[in-house]
């Protein structure tokens, strides 16, 4: 049975992430959005509350914490903005969780341990400019030479590309063998020296406190000893690793949509028209009751998802789902919360114009809403089953080793 009662540790994690991000970045997103502009700073300041390994057992740096937290936290986090979210989307669920899911104890010690301990900041390249929801059709190289492999090509839509120190990077071993060609690879910046080089992606419509880049690769030797799995794991790696971004992306969709709430109650509660708040009138009464309604789902949701996972059951499904149906009402939720705002949510007077602009790129990375529309549909159908999780968190009898697909 699922049990909705957060631990007491869950609940001091929630009031501390929530005390932290009102005082320390709260008053200056709106202008950083407004300017393009992405403190460096940030990262460190949310390893000082101990969210950079959040999940992590301690033995390998980390905070010794689940996946409800990690859940927990993104919401807190995109609350105030999708930027601060998506850091731990991209260094744990994408980054750091490939590690752990995939790696060797020595890479786990070698690897994992200086982003848990946030020591180093971690991303993940997957997408290339011919190459999103087609995996198999990446191009970039890598070719084994001795004791290193040598790679080549381009990535793009990297989040905190320019800022990272540990990429977790896919190419082709196996140009001719489509997606079973496909390894993984763990590439240090300062290692692989001027052969990586980023460049950062600007004029986007959103999540502008944020960075986002390409990469670009250019004979960067990497060591044997950084492959993640074997040769040709690289495509179950990948979507190992996307199921655990999604489920931050849709733990933090439900941020989203509780700050469009509290946003549009307080207007509504506070603006005159005919004599009368606005929050009298029933046309935003059911814009307000259905930012209300979806949130409760959103977070039924992601608690469900985090909850399987923390069990080391097949967790897939439920990921896609509340990724899905999160980032869709999120989107709607910002909509509705301009709207409620009138001609003033349609300035960055109020910030609910930014969590509209910021609410649409979920809907499309880490799996378009389309392509989770077909997963959910071949489910239902019966085309689609879960497989049994690689591992689980310490604390629960792992089962027997299978693939994330």
């Amino acid at each position: 049975m699922v049990d909705l009662e957060l631990t007491s540790d869950q609940q001091l994690l929630v009031e501390t992430v929530r005390e932290y991000m009102a005082n320390e970045f709260a008053p200056t997103i709106q202008e950083n959005d407004t300017n393009h502009y992405y403190d460096p700073g940030t990262f460190a300041k949310l390893g000082e509350i101990g969210l950079t390994g959040i999940c992590f057992p301690e033995k390998y740096g980390g905070s010794g914490m689940d996946y409800v937290s990690l859940g927990l936290a993104s919401e807190e986090l995109e609350y105030v903005d999708h930027s601060f979210r998506t850091i731990l989307s991209v260094h744990i669920g994408l980054c750091g969780c490939g590690i752990f899911v995939w790696g060797a104890e020595e890479q786990k010690q070698r690897l994992l341990r200086p982003l848990a301990s946030g020591q180093k900041f971690g991303a993940f390249g997957l997408t290339e400019p011919n190459a999103g929801s087609d995996v198999a059709g990446l191009k970039a190289t890598a070719r084994r030479d001795g004791d290193s492999y040598i790679l080549n090509g381009e990535k793009t839509w990297v989040s905190y590309a320019d800022y990272a120190d540990t990429f977790l990077l896919f190419a082709k071993t196996d140009p001719d063998a489509k997606h079973r060609g496909i390894s993984a690879f763990v590439v240090d910046r300062d290692e692989a020296g001027d052969g990586l080089t980023t460049t950062p992606i600007k004029h986007k419509a959103g999540i502008n406190a944020g960075d986002t880049g390409s990469i670009s690769l250019h004979d960067v030797r990497v060591p044997v000893e950084n492959r993640l799995g074997e040769e040709g794991e690289g495509f179950a790696i990948a979507m190992s690793s996307l199921e655990n971004g999604r489920y931050t992306v849709g733990a933090g969709a439900a941020g989203t949509i509780r700050a469009c709430l509290d946003y549009s109650v307080k207007y509504a509660n506070e603006r005159q028209a005919f004599g009368e708040a606005i929050g009298k009138f029933q046309l935003v009464q059911q814009m307000i009751a259905n930012m209300y309604a979806k949130y409760e789902a959103s977070r039924l949701l992601y608690l469900k998802a985090g909850w399987l996972k923390n069990r080391g059951e097949s967790s897939n499904r439920a990921v896609s789902l509340a990724k899905w149906y999160a980032c869709d009402a999120a989107f709607q939720a910002a909509s509705d919360a301009v709207q409620v705002h009138g001609a003033y949510g349609y300035s960055d007077e109020y910030p609910v114009f930014r969590y509209l602009r910021n609410a649409k790129a979920p809907v499309i990375y880490e799996g378009t809403r389309e392509i989770h529309t077909v997963i959910q549909g071949e489910y239902a159908l019966g085309y689609r089953r879960d497989r049994t999780p690689r591992c689980t968190l310490p604390g629960y009898e792992p089962e027997p080793e299978g693939v994330l697909v």
